[in-house]
């Protein structure tokens, strides 16, 4: 990784709320520049990096679904962070679409708007963070879910999505190593944002809690703090990995 006195540089996608936010925070924290990536959220992600202790830190713009635009962004966090030594593929989105409740066209619809945010453009994000990161090694650390796991009946493509990183993380993992990236992925159940605000509000959130037997869904700083683990030089030899952050909520062997 490169050795800079203010530490590492580090870009985190959909960093400008939720767990994105806590990532953003958690490497701000332990000394590191962070690259906030947001899409059409300017205003929480020029307060975020006004937030975040430390210096260096940047705001950078792209819909993640435009392949140029995606280029352009990551070339600007690295000229901006001086390099590049971590990359986080957080961002992500989430939409009901019932296979027996919407048409053909929304159908196709949702299918294409959730893969190319959550997977094809994931993808496109770490081809282009690799050209930085391949002559200095580093890491790159996927957010998936619990639903690549266990399904996603009301939004199946958005599970598929999830299945696909970690998939597309595990055969980084062998593609990536000769170069010293690291690359590792969490897989978070329900997490407190505003993304899961209305699932969570009674009686659907008493549910949804009572699937973990701690009771509860997990607090942002959580999965941040395992991504911080995943991205340090310590945790090299968990590449490949794909952690679960569900609290027990559901288990796979």
């Amino acid at each position: 990784m490169s050795d800079h006195h203010s530490g590492r540089a580090v870009l985190v996608t959909g960093a400008s709320r939720g767990i994105g936010r806590a990532i953003a925070r958690q490497f701000a924290l332990a000394g590191d520049r962070v690259a906030i990536h947001h899409r059409d959220s300017a205003g929480l992600a020029t307060t975020l990096a006004a937030e975040l202790p430390g210096t260096g830190h940047v705001v950078v713009q792209a819909d993640l679904a435009d392949p140029d635009a995606v280029r352009v962004m990551v070339d600007e966090a690295a000229e901006q962070l001086r390099g590049l030594d971590v990359l986080v593929n957080n961002a992500g989105v989430f939409k009901e679409h019932p296979i027996t409740e919407v048409s053909y066209q929304q159908w196709q619809q949702h299918w294409q708007a959730t893969l190319g945010v959550n997977l094809t453009g994931a993808a496109n994000v770490t081809w282009c963070a690799v050209r930085h990161l391949k002559n200095t090694g580093g890491a790159i650390i996927n957010v998936s879910s619990r639903g690549a796991f266990r399904g996603e009946p009301q939004s199946p493509a958005y599970g598929a999505s999830k299945a696909g990183l970690n998939a597309f993380g595990q055969s980084l993992a062998v593609a990536l190593a000769p170069y010293r990236i690291a690359v590792a992925t969490v897989a978070p159940g329900f997490v407190t944002t505003d993304m899961t605000n209305e699932h969570l509000k009674p009686p659907r959130g008493d549910e949804i809690r009572a699937q973990s037997p701690f009771d509860r869904v997990a607090e942002p700083d959580e999965i941040a703090a395992a991504v911080l683990y995943l991205a340090s030089p310590q945790a090299q030899w968990a590449s490949g990995a794909v952690l679960d952050l569900n609290g027990a909520s559901y288990l796979r062997t």
